[in-house]
């Protein structure tokens, strides 16, 4: 998968946020200072990274329509996971529902995209550079994040890894359905 591309996120927020930036600075600091907690929805599952000389012009054309007929998901998390064969444990989402309403949405915006590596797997990462020790892993896939919380806008940004992402622009979800 590229590293160079154009991904697209929805940022925690409330008590879920705080709750999960804890989880991430106890159990990997890095992660946790490169990101606020978020789900990728589109990027690195299901669909690639959209192109990365996309403009911003062309972003918005294509992604504020689906901002105006998509109305903010309800979601909560599920007990969490560690990713077979990989050193990442995440807290899943449903998806199925709204959830993949929205990204089927995103997907078929018309923009181009790379491809995907993996089947659309909402999520957020809680460990990803350290190496799980047992005493590690058996804490992480005890821990519960319980709240209902609520995606209602999007962030969009260019990711050149190893640079910082840069944030391009956000998209309100105020549609109806």
């Amino acid at each position: 998968m590229s590293t160079n591309g154009i991904f697209i996120t929805a940022e925690l927020s409330g008590p879920v946020a705080a709750q999960v930036r804890e989880l991430q600075r106890r159990f990997d600091p890095r992660l946790a200072n490169e990101l606020p907690p978020h789900i990728t929805l589109l990027g690195s599952s299901g669909a690639g990274p959209i192109r990365a000389d996309t403009s911003r012009d062309v972003l918005r054309a294509a992604l504020e329509p689906v901002g105006l007929e998509s109305s903010p998901v309800h979601v909560r998390f599920g007990a969490p996971y560690r990713f077979i064969g990989r050193e990442i444990v995440i807290l899943p989402l449903d998806p199925h529902g709204p959830l993949r309403t929205l990204h089927e949405r995103l997907k078929n915006a018309g923009l181009s995209y790379e491809l995907a590596r993996y089947p659309f797997t909402p999520h957020c990462t809680l460990s990803f550079y350290p190496t799980l020790t047992p005493e590690s892993l058996r804490a992480l896939l005890a821990v519960r994040v319980d709240d209902p919380f609520v995606i209602d806008r999007l962030r969009v940004y260019h990711t050149r890894a190893p640079q910082v992402p840069v944030h391009l622009m956000d998209i309100v979800l105020t549609g109806a359905g």
